[in-house]
């Protein structure tokens, strides 16, 4: 006897969820890969004496 098509979609269906994860996880792994790090230091923007954004800091005057 032939095993069902219910049988075969389940596997499917699995199967395609697997590959997803897999997938995922992948891409997770390479974004932590090619991260340029996360530190305060990169992520603060200044303002200067015209309203402009630098990302330098202003000097002590």
């Amino acid at each position: 006897m032939a095993k069902s098509q219910a049988t075969f979609m389940k596997k499917q269906l699995e199967k395609n969820k697997q590959k997803k994860k897999e997938d995922k996880q992948q891409r997770k792994q390479e974004r932590q890969q090619n991260s340029t790090g996360g530190d305060l230091d990169n992520m603060l923007a200044y303002v200067n004496e015209f309203g402009e954004l630098t990302d330098t800091p202003p000097d002590k005057k």
